[in-house]
């Protein structure tokens, strides 16, 4: 009877624990859905690449240049002395930085891809070691420091400092932004700054890999998959995608791209 009662116990505490997980699970990914639906799939010879914006210019690297292409004309910007380009910012189009991460340079071009600034912050004082660079409002970049572990909003037309973060504790793995604010994914979490490099919101990483901005939300990328996160309420929602390699991704308005590594695979995305 003792053992029976002992089973009795045991199955409840699996039945309560069950509905624990789900309820967690529940509240991780959330009620809502994205739903995507397919648009086209187009052949890209690159070997990265960076964004398609709503006027048609695409940006692509190849063979370590930067390439624009818009209705069958191709810009190109190359450097080679400065080495491999590490990372690109697009997000506004009159002002495109270009970031040679092995030389601490950043290079500023125009719309036509014709450099309009260098920065190399090897020269500019104080010194900076950066790691991250991104987009910022008016003539400023948010840099991350990796001497000093800090944000900074950086006016390069004025060499000033418009506003710098607390020092941030885990290692940064990606950087995004916008006008008004600036997102930093690091090892253990998913940090929101303002204009002025106050902290908005602080959400755990939950083995995330890559970001990118959509109207002041999220897109997460873990293992191969894609999630939705609304900056609001912090909430997670997993895209149903088909099986496919996400080399490279980013949004425009209400479309998302994904690159595989051969086509460009485009999405409307829809909240349900």
């Amino acid at each position: 009877m003792r053992i029976t009662g002992a089973i009795f116990v045991i199955c409840i505490g699996m039945r309560i624990l069950i509905i624990i997980l789900a309820f967690c699970v529940n509240a991780l990914y959330g009620q809502s859905k994205i739903e995507l639906t397919p648009l086209e799939k187009t052949p890209i010879d690159a070997d990265r690449l960076i964004s398609l914006d709503n006027q048609g210019n695409m940006f692509f690297i190849k063979d370590n240049a930067l390439n624009q292409l818009r209705s069958g004309v191709t810009n190109n910007y190359a450097d080679i002395p400065l080495g491999q380009i590490f990372s690109v910012d697009t997000f506004n189009p009159l002002k495109i930085n270009i970031f040679y991460k092995d030389f601490n340079t950043v290079v500023i071009l125009d719309n036509r891809l014709n450099e309009i600034y260098r920065l190399d912050f090897n020269d500019i004082r104080p010194f900076r070691n950066i790691a991250f660079s991104s987009t910022g409002n008016d003539n400023t970049l948010w840099l991350f420091n990796q001497n000093s572990l800090q944000l900074e909003i950086y006016d390069y037309k004025q060499d000033l400092t418009r506003g710098t973060t607390l020092p941030i504790e885990n290692d940064p793995i990606a950087i995004e932004s916008n006008f008004n604010s600036c997102w930093l994914l690091t090892e253990k979490q998913i940090l929101t700054y303002s204009y002025f490099g106050s902290m908005i919101s602080k959400v755990d990483n939950m083995g995330f890999t890559d970001l990118i901005e959509l109207n002041d939300n999220l897109i997460l990328k873990k293992e191969n998959k894609l999630y939705f996160m609304f900056q609001d309420s912090g909430e997670f929602i997993q895209m149903d995608l088909p099986e496919l390699l996400i080399k490279a991704f980013f949004a425009t308005d209400e479309t998302l791209y994904i690159y595989d590594g051969e086509f460009l695979h485009k999405y409307q995305i829809k909240i349900i």
